[in-house]
């Protein structure tokens, strides 16, 4: 007999009467035949691993010679049913053909029923993550496995504690190497997640603490790390270490002045274009300016100007930028007037308040007021967009940020609001996890002392905690959720995070949800923008790591994240997988990585974040049609849109200075009423 360190797990010989769940161990290395990151996704590779129990390591041999995983719902499998040496051995749907039959030899070899080939570690290679493959049965070392006992307790929810000591060294313009010191963990670490501003750059194995970076001149990042162990736990995010990226040369001549500025106008929106200008190294943008105001910067040779006073004249002028900075003069002036009256969909943008917090929620009272909360300083407060005065109605208790896109998030009124119970329903993040609360609304002020806690156990990090609350004409309260930086729980259906929920207004799961828990739609990356159209379908937001995606919710659907993003695959069969639900629009970061959406009529408005933008487009049947840019760079990065009472909408900024960060008051941003063309 042998133990496996830390877990005390006594061998046995292999039998096809062993007990109904096991390990499979590798003789040479001691670590079991898992499934890469614990993901039960079809063609998700097998590796080995440390060996911790966990539902992806247990394996039962049946009468009919599978190796079944995941309490029997996954078969070990050959790749595209491959004769050949080499092929890639993984995790797939029971079917009961030959490429899943398996015969277990006294020599302790594993024989595929279909090629008589052996199930073998690649290489002989002992190292975490070392995938397995077919090779023809030699006896070797790495062709041998031991079945091994379940330990008594494989529940490990702890997760690491997080790395320290980011460091940068080796920096040039375009590469660098980032190093970080040893997480801990109750059973060890497993892997080391590398990221900047919420975007993945890459992971390496627990044996290693460094990470070569590729870099983007002249950009400004925010790196962060993440510890993850056997058992899928994943750590809160490191300290950020900020770091701004050389240029590759110095440039200090600015482009050349743009040419040919001409426009017309349509009622109350104006409609730019000009020539391209030159420059030493490349244009990046343009500038443009009404009446010697900057209101929008765009990539592209045009720009509309939307939302004017009627019968008004206005002066134009564009400029040009380049990647350093460098701006060359204005151009000529262009004087145009705007009509009597609006004809576009989009009439008139107004700023109703200012707010040096970062309004992320946001609700539309039936008196015309609204209440919105303040992510960093954690209250809520009553707007009256008449006279512009604010009211603190309080601070929720139990709000810790987390650095980064965490603190207090999204809110949400049930149909009737104010009424006998005055419910007010929040998300925000704790110091241990994300939760769904209600509190009640009295006399104007938040009674804290009736605060319930609705929901709680939804996984947080320093990116990735969604937020967003919706009650749809069902009654029910419908909440988004990250995956809290843990991209294979969006598939678990057990998980909170990645999700879409759906609560019963007193905080239990509705009866008629579809898995019997409170998940209404999984495999989610980071979706934040809920809605409902006329016809009481749910629309979402959600943010890619390459690619945004607009979604139709169906009850029961898988949105495919981590293995399908947008219509981007990232791994097993990603996009191509049965049973997902691909998205209705995508978008590439750089223009949107949007938080808020709402509709009003046929119409769905999303406000983005790095896009600088609104986009509005129509709802045609189960499709969105006649996609349109507004406010591209007039109000920087738009977190929220709402429909107002009256049939328009509202619209919350949040500032880059503070929106990375946890610190109240230290941003500049606004409250508009945008009025849309009845």
């Amino acid at each position: 007999m042998h133990v496996i360190a830390g877990l005390g797990i006594c061998s046995i010989s292999p039998t096809v009467a062993a007990a109904p769940t096991q390990l499979l161990v590798s003789g040479p290395s001691q670590r079991c035949l898992d499934i890469y990151m614990g993901s039960q996704e079809p063609a998700t590779p097998a590796i080995i691993f440390d060996c911790h129990g966990r539902i992806n390591q247990q394996w039962e041999y049946t009468a009919a010679g599978e190796l079944r995983t995941f309490d029997g719902a996954r078969c070990l499998d050959v790749r595209a049913a491959s004769t050949q040496p080499t092929a890639i051995v993984q995790s797939y749907p029971c079917h009961g053909r030959a490429n899943q039959k398996w015969t277990i030899k006294p020599d302790k070899t594993i024989v595929s029923a279909q090629s008589g080939l052996c199930l073998t570690v690649q290489g002989g290679r002992t190292v975490n993550g070392t995938g397995i493959d077919m090779w023809p049965c030699q006896g070797l070392a790495h062709q041998q496995w031991s079945f091994s006992a379940v330990p008594p307790s494989t529940n490990d929810t702890q997760a690491p504690t997080p790395p320290s000591g980011l460091a940068i060294s080796a920096l040039t313009c375009r590469s660098a190497t980032l190093t970080w010191k040893a997480a801990t963990d109750n059973v060890g670490v497993a892997y080391y997640d590398i990221y900047r501003d919420g975007q993945a750059l890459g992971t390496v194995n627990a044996s290693t603490l460094t990470a070569q970076l590729t870099l983007t001149p002249g950009a400004s990042w925010g790196l962060y790390v993440n510890a993850r162990d056997g058992a899928g736990n994943v750590s809160q995010a490191s300290t950020t270490l900020p770091l701004k990226v050389p240029q590759c040369e110095t440039d200090t001549q600015a482009p050349s002045v743009p040419t040919g500025l001409r426009g017309s106008v349509s009622g109350t929106t104006a409609t730019l274009a000009w020539n391209a200008s030159t420059d030493n190294v490349g244009v990046t943008g343009y500038d443009v300016y009404r009446n010697s105001t900057k209101v929008g910067s765009t990539s592209s040779l045009g720009y509309v100007d939307s939302g004017l006073a009627a019968e008004t004249t206005y002066q134009y002028t564009v400029a040009a930028r380049d990647a350093q900075g460098n701006v060359s003069p204005r151009g000529t002036t262009l004087s145009l007037t705007s009509g009597k009256s609006c004809t576009d969909v989009i009439c008139s943008a107004a700023q109703v308040a200012a707010e040096t917090d970062i309004p992320w929620g946001l609700a539309a009272l039936p008196d015309g007021t609204v209440l919105y909360s303040r992510r960093d300083a954690q209250d809520i407060i009553r707007l009256d967009p008449v006279t512009g005065t604010k009211t603190s109605l309080g601070t929720i208790p139990n709000v810790q940020g987390t650095d980064g896109e965490g603190g207090l998030l999204g809110i949400a009124v049930p149909a009737g609001f104010p009424d006998a119970d005055n419910w007010l329903y929040v998300f925000h993040t704790s110091p241990t996890d994300n939760r769904i609360v209600r509190v009640r609304y009295v006399n104007g002020k938040l009674d804290v002392a009736s605060l319930e806690v609705l929901l709680k156990g939804i996984g947080r990090n320093k990116f990735h905690n969604g937020g967003r609350l919706r009650f749809g004409p069902d009654g029910k309260l419908y909440a988004a959720t990250g995956d809290g930086q843990n991209g294979p729980f969006a598939q678990d259906i057990r998980q909170l995070s990645g999700k879409i929920l759906r609560l019963n207004p007193n905080g239990t799961p509705p009866a008629d949800n579809p898995f019997g828990n409170y998940v209404w739609s999984y495999g989610h990356r980071n979706p934040q923008g809920l809605a409902f159209d006329a016809s009481g379908r749910l629309w979402e937001q959600e943010f890619g790591d390459s690619q945004d995606e607009t979604n139709l919710i169906v009850k029961g659907g898988n949105y495919g994240w981590p293995n399908c993003e947008g219509v981007i695959s990232r791994a097993g069969t990603g996009c191509a997988t049965a049973g997902y639900v691909a998205p209705k629009y995508t978008y590439r970061n750089t223009e949107a990585s949007c938080s808020g959406i709402a509709i009003v009529g046929n119409a769905l408005y999303v406000g983005c974040l790095a896009g600088k933008r609104l986009y509005r487009s129509e709802i045609s049947g189960s499709s969105l049609v006649n996609v349109r840019q507004f406010f591209v760079g007039t109000y920087g990065r738009i977190r929220t849109v709402e429909p107002s009472i009256d049939g328009n909408l509202w619209m919350t900024t949040s500032d880059a200075a503070g929106d990375k960060d946890s610190i109240p008051n230290n941003t500049n941003t606004q409250i508009l009423k945008i009025i849309l063309k009845p």
